[in-house]
Order: C-alpha cells, then structure tokens, then sequence
C-alpha cells in the first residue's frame, strides 16, 4: 500500500460525498498524522532564517537541504525561492504540490512527495493541513517554489508526531514546488469530443465552472456501464489507487432529476477510487483509466450502484440507473 502524506488531517474540511454515501469517501481520513488545530490569530511572518538547498535546485526537482543555520525563529519563516506566474492560491483553495519535509536541528527527511511520483492533492483549511502551510501559502503563485520553516505551534504542536520522530519541540523545513491550485470554479479543460449516440446523454461542454446542462433520452437506459469522454484531457490515467478531485453531478436516469453536484455549490469533491467501490462501484470502475483533466459521461445500472437499497428520502429509487459527469481536476 503507498505511504500517505504525514501533512493530511485525520478529517479534511470542505469535502463532500455522494448522497447518501454515509462516512466520508476521502483516504486522508485515516491518514497517519492529525495538524495542530488552532482559532488563533494569523502569525507573524518573517523571511529566515532558513537553511540552504544545496542540490535540486529547479522547480519540480527533489530538493537537498542543509540543516538548519543555528536556532530557528520562533515565528514562520516563509521565502518564495522560484517566482512562478501562474494563479494566485488562495484560502480554502486545493492545491497540487510536489515537497519534501525535514527537521531543523538534524537535517533529517521525514517525508517528501518527489520519490513517489504523486504530488500532494490538498486544501488550504483550517484542519485539513498543517497550520504553517496555509499561511505560508495563501498568495502564493503556482509555478512557485516555496522554503517554509514552521514552528511547532504551526505544525504539530505539542505532541509531534511520534511515527515521523517529529518532537514536540521540532521546527520543521519544508520546500514546496506549487503546480496547480483548485477552486470551486474550476472545471475539466480537455478536448471536446463528438457524442454521436443517440441512446446516451448528452452533455455540455462548457468550461465556466458551472454545471454542464444533461439531457437523459426518453428510452429504457444501458444495461451495462458506460463510461465516455465528453471533454479528453491531457493528464495521466487514474489508477485504482488513487484519490481523485473533482466536479461532479450526479442525476436518476428515469426523469433526469439530479441527487447531487458540486458544481455551483461552493464545494470539490475529492474521494478514493477504492473506497468508491464500496459505495457506488460503477462510478470507480468508469473513472479507473481515464485521464486527468478530462470530463466524463458515466451510466451506472443498478446493480454497480444502490440495487435494491437506495439511500433513504431521495430521489434514487430502488432499481435506480444513475447519470454521473465528472470533471477530472487532479488525483494522487
């Protein structure tokens, strides 16, 4: 099983599931390490000192860095090392970022994202990361490189995090590459491609972040999955193992009404692909393999979806075929 990001919160904030999914779809929710949580004021922020990168030093290469230079501040230490020009980050936003994290006083990696080759998919909010990068980020530009030294108060607090051999007492070093950032305006930006059977939706190709308007024919549905570009990207395929972030809706086949969506809802979902198999796996089955960046038309029949138990109150119905599109924005 891939290791998971020491930064993830024990229950990122912001996130949303299918309806009537019960526990939340996201594998950061039994990540290893919980941030210290605090109402507190924003910190002071002060340029070093920070220790030097002595190899790696273009954006997206694994950094090397020294130890730290005598004793640390006690305030966070932030300094953008690379400007980037691309979309300024802001709270609350997801971000896409490649990083490698150590101790101050010996110098030793605790983790870094560059040897898995899966950056790290996360939103900038309060319980969702540690403190020290949601401040030392907000206003940043993707295509940045960041050097961070996070005071314990910042990190994880008073406790540490014994499995990482992080003390409570530890400044910790980081070197963030930012690639991407997320909102809730974002949307897939592939390449259109022709829907030309008349016997499956039809779905729009805008790429404003709003929800693209579905038109479900007036015919007895698939029987078996459907899972189709809309809109192609250019990203990697999903694997199986993977948690994706994304825009979705969700609508019943049987008079087109729709159950969920993120789209204008101020929201991204992002959950993973095998803990989807345990609640809609007809939906994880159609985005196994397709690449990031794409939107895509999946038509689940009932027996990859809820059957004969439907969650309660709402539009599915027993028997229920489900209409999902899904803006593929990121995964790790």
């Amino acid at each position: 099983m891939r290791r998971r990001s020491l930064l993830l919160a024990a229950v990122p904030a912001g996130l949303v599931t299918l309806a009537g999914c019960g526990d939340d779809s996201s594998d950061s929710s039994s990540a290893e390490a919980s941030p210290s949580v605090s109402a507190s004021p924003p910190p002071k922020i002060v340029d070093g000192p920070l220790p030097a990168i002595t190899a790696g030093r273009r954006f997206g290469e694994k950094p090397t860095v020294a130890k730290g230079p005598g004793a640390p501040s006690k305030n966070l230490a932030v300094r953008t090392v690379i400007a980037g020009g691309g979309r300024t980050v802001a709270e609350n936003e997801f971000i896409r970022a490649d990083y490698l994290g150590q101790i101050w006083d010996t110098g030793k990696v605790f983790d870094n994202s560059y040897d898995r080759k899966r950056p790290l998919v996360m939103q900038l909010a309060q319980g969702s990361i540690i403190d020290g990068w949601r401040y030392a980020l907000q206003g940043k530009k993707t295509g940045s490189r960041v050097q961070i030294a996070v005071p314990p108060a910042l990190g994880y607090g008073e406790g540490g995090n014994p499995k990482a051999g992080i003390k409570g007492t530890d400044t910790l070093v980081f070197v963030i590459d930012l690639i991407e950032s997320f909102n809730s305006k974002s949307s897939a930006k592939g390449t259109p491609v022709p829907q030309t059977d008349a016997a499956l939706p039809k779905v729009g190709t805008g790429t404003d972040g709003e929800a693209p308007k579905v038109t479900v024919p007036r015919a007895a549905p698939p029987e078996k999955l459907v899972s189709q570009y809309v809109l192609e990207g250019d990203g990697p395929e999903l694997k199986a193992d993977q948690t994706v972030l994304c825009q979705f809706q969700g609508l019943v086949w049987d008079g087109g009404k729709t159950f969920e969506r993120t789209y204008g809802s101020g929201r991204l979902s992002q959950f993973s692909l095998r803990q989807m198999q345990e609640v809609v796996k007809g939906l994880a089955q159609g985005l196994t393999g397709k690449k990031v960046g794409s939107r895509v038309l999946i038509v689940v029949p009932p027996e990859l979806a809820y059957g004969d138990k439907p969650p309660g109150g709402g539009a599915i119905k027993k028997g229920s075929t489900l209409v999902f599109t899904v803006d593929i924005l990121a995964a790790m």
